[in-house]
């Protein structure tokens, strides 16, 4: 079968249809003429600072998409995603995913978008009562508050309180080697950031309760300039300092502080660090940043992983990012569901999503599951390392176990009133 041609614009349906056999759980079934094809929306960022990001996710999925219609689509039916770009702006991330499935007759909303967007998508979703697919939405509030939870929307990316419970544990031993008391923080200013930033240092405390933050630095997210925020926590003289800005805003803050020696001066945590959109990208990497795994094709360490890096490096001439796997596993989960319920009707899709388990590449022991009461993912791989200026970035990831994470998780849930 020979690949279709693909077309991106904003009012353009991209098509997949390539040769190879799918990789798991795709329906057998031919697609025949007369099968109706199956519109999903994704809405993603694919201008602006962080487009590489967005980029990045839907490569992933077309990479996924094309191997579903090469094996006969979901149940019978063939693919055709629906992409549009929201150039980051939660306003134009609501009118698009309202339009995708209002005008374009999309019957799945498929949210790439970052936190500020996925929110704004979310109440789309609870409006409209389609199936919403959040791939890169960290804010857990989104899932884990049962006052914004809704049944027809699943996270399947990481989530933030995982990521502070496994950074704290991480920095804590660390503080507690080189006796690093003095913090300061620098995060952009929204709700992801805010939310991980402070429950990052919840739980360094919760480990190692002789750190005080002593300044915190709030940048708006796609800032240029960063100049008064580096000043800031230079004068601030900290010990060690967190920060989880991500994409093109933790490239830019690195290549500033560079120019400043900030990163000679501290030890730095900086979980959105070992990715290969910020790996790749920063003029001069440091060495030494402890970072939290977003995506490196070295952990987890295994065959699937390292080839699923490989075959999407060969087809794209670059590494995938952390939005690529979540994007990725985002289509296998609704490939297996779809198997499973034998239909793609939102609401029998939904119902097979609680609970569901699948063979996964990302996943600590290769597998990955969305819980079902609160529809989100866990068990994919997890963990923190340093790194270096060269690959393979960071060389050992140590990973957290998830019974720690589950542990607290629950602790957490129940100070904030979500159980």
């Amino acid at each position: 079968m020979s690949r279709k041609k693909i077309y991106v614009d904003r009012r353009t349906v991209l098509k997949g249809a390539a040769t190879g056999a799918a990789a798991i759980l795709f329906a057998p079934n031919i697609v025949t003429a007369q099968s109706k094809k199956i519109r999903i929306g994704m809405l993603t960022i694919l201008s602006g600072r962080v487009a590489q990001l967005g980029t990045s996710s839907r490569n992933a999925v077309m990479m996924e998409v094309e191997k579903i219609n090469a094996a006969g689509g979901l149940v019978g039916r063939e693919v055709e995603m629906v992409i549009r770009d929201s150039k980051g702006q939660p306003q134009e991330a609501a009118r698009v995913a309202r339009e995708l499935v209002n005008s374009d007759g999309c019957e799945i909303l498929y949210d790439a978008e970052a936190s500020s967007g996925g929110f704004a998508v979310h109440e789309v979703a609870k409006d409209l009562g389609v199936l919403c697919i959040h791939t890169n939405s960290e804010t857990s509030s989104l899932t884990a508050d049962p006052k914004i939870r809704i049944p027809n929307a699943f996270r399947v990316c990481r989530q933030g309180i995982h990521d502070s419970i496994a950074g704290g544990a991480y920095a804590a031993e660390i503080a507690k080697a080189k006796n690093l008391r003095n913090w300061a923080t620098c995060s952009p200013d929204y709700a992801y950031g805010r939310d991980s930033t402070q429950t990052f240092m919840e739980y360094l405390k919760h480990f190692y309760p002789e750190a005080e933050l002593k300044t915190e630095a709030w940048p708006k997210l796609f800032q240029p300039d960063y100049t008064e925020v580096i000043t800031k926590v230079i004068q601030a003289r900290p010990q060690a300092l967190y920060t989880c800005l991500w994409g093109g805003d933790l490239t830019s803050w690195i290549d500033q502080g560079n120019i400043y020696g900030m990163f000679s001066q501290n030890q730095v945590f900086a979980v959105n660090m070992a990715d290969y959109t910020a790996l790749t990208t920063v003029k001069n990497l440091p060495q030494g940043i402890h970072s939290g795994n977003r995506y490196i094709k070295t952990f987890p360490n295994t065959p699937q992983n390292a080839a699923w890096a490989d075959e999407y490096r060969s087809r794209y001439g670059e590494y995938p990012t952390n939005w690529s796997w979540q994007n990725a596993v985002g289509i296998h989960f609704l490939a297996a569901a779809a198997k499973k319920a034998n239909s793609v009707d939102g609401t029998k899709l939904e119902e097979v999503l609680r609970g569901l388990t699948i063979e996964s590449p990302f996943g600590t022991d290769g597998t990955v599951t969305i819980r079902a009461e609160d529809q989100t993912i866990v068990n994919y791989a997890i963990g923190w390392g340093t790194t270096i200026p060269q690959e393979p970035y960071v060389p050992e990831v140590k990973a957290i176990s998830w019974e720690t994470i589950f542990e607290l998780e629950t602790e957490w849930k129940k100070r904030n009133n979500y159980l």
